[in-house]
């Protein structure tokens, strides 16, 4: 199930009727977790949605964003048969004036989040030199200052109950420069950086961090028009491969994190 989360600060959340009418008792926190809370961006394709399968079929209840509404409620509908509580909230993390509230609401709905898996992001390919300087910002709105709004709109719960996990997805492009790639590269660096910061400032409060930079992955970003890029798509890693790693990342005992986590195809960084 899902609903909008486009309110202005201080509004109430509205449900549409369809939700409304399935009973409080689906919209509230499950009462018997037996694993957790996650909430996943982008959530709707890719690897957002890989992890969200894995997340639910391993117990988790889940708070997925994406901006696709019809995604988002025929993905809840296919994950209803691990009986978890999922929730749905349409949003677009680039508009970076709402975000935060926005996600702060929609938490106040679903109940203390445990886990935050910051998977949304875009692919962008262009020359530093001729790249317009919206597209520029466009990149470091969605790929970095999103992570950063979704990160303080958990760190209030996660300190409260003084424990938590922040799972971001980088890429190898943070570590290797690629040619068109520079402004994607630098996003994904910017949020190695942004990862390690929050986990020397957090950790005394429980609160572990993960950077996973993955390699190539075959998702949708390789047929968005900000991508223009010839690699053989068979060779790629899966999304359901890299959820998977996620999911073991989520699973360690609270007392370990794998801070840093790179996994490649294995013929190597495409």
């Amino acid at each position: 199930m899902s609903f909008e989360a486009d309110c202005e600060e201080g509004d109430q959340l509205a449900l549409p009727p369809m939700l409304a009418n399935l009973g409080a008792s689906l919209l509230a926190p499950s009462l018997d977790r037996s694993v957790g809370s996650a909430l996943i961006t982008g959530a709707s394709s890719g690897i957002g949605e890989a992890t969200a399968r894995a997340f639910a079929q391993a117990g988790f209840d889940l708070l997925l964003m994406a901006r696709s509404q019809d995604k988002l409620s025929v993905l809840a509908e296919e994950l209803a048969v691990f009986g978890v509580n999922t929730q749905g909230v349409v949003i677009d993390l680039a508009d970076c004036n709402r975000v935060k509230a926005l996600v702060e609401k929609a938490i106040a709905h679903f109940g203390p989040v445990d886990i935050l898996v910051n998977s949304a992001g875009m692919g962008y390919t262009a020359p530093i030199g001729d790249m317009p300087l919206a597209d520029w910002q466009r990149v470091m709105s969605l790929n970095v200052t999103s992570v950063f709004q979704m990160v303080q709109a958990v760190l209030p719960g996660m300190r409260a109950q003084s424990r938590g996990l922040i799972i971001n997805i980088a890429s190898i492009a943070a570590q290797q420069a690629f040619p068109n790639w520079g402004a994607y590269g630098v996003s994904k660096a910017a949020l190695v950086q942004l990862s390690n910061a929050i986990a020397a400032e957090e950790s005394a409060n429980g609160i572990r961090v993960v950077t996973l930079s993955p390699g190539a992955v075959n998702t949708p970003i390789w047929d968005t028009d900000t991508v223009q890029a010839n690699f053989d798509r068979s060779a790629m890693l899966t999304p359901e491969t890299v959820a998977q790693t996620i999911l073991h990342t989520a699973l360690l005992p609270s007392s370990a994190v794998i801070s840093h986590l790179t996994i490649t195809p294995s013929v190597g960084a495409l």
